[in-house]
């Protein structure tokens, strides 16, 4: 089982919030990191545009990312969210496995 980072980013701390407690709730996520907000630059529909973000690392396994995946993108306000992934070649074993085992489907 692999471990990813996952980052995206929302527009306001409460989008923010209210991902990551989504994300929580369905065991998508062991944990997810809001950072301070930034400035991101980019160029969107052939214009160069500004934005503060708020900045988003999620930590789950490959196992889980479609279905998280299709949470961020159903429950994200942009047209075209950020979301990409990050494998991680080495970690804490113990941590890793705290990730496997809190994004492990719940038991019915």
């Amino acid at each position: 089982m692999t471990t990813l980072l996952v980052l995206t980013n929302l527009p306001d701390p409460a989008s923010a919030r209210a991902l990551a407690g989504h994300l929580l709730e369905m065991r998508l996520a062991a944990c997810v990191n809001i950072l301070a907000p930034c400035q991101s630059v980019y160029r969107w529909e052939g214009k160069v545009e500004e934005a503060a973000e708020i900045p988003l690392l999620i930590k789950t396994t490959t196992e889980r990312y479609a279905l998280l995946e299709a949470a961020i993108r159903q429950q994200h306000p942009y047209e075209l969210p950020e979301i990409v992934a990050v494998p991680l070649a080495h970690g804490l074993p113990a941590y890793l496995d705290w990730v496997a085992s809190e994004t492990a489907p719940a038991n019915p």
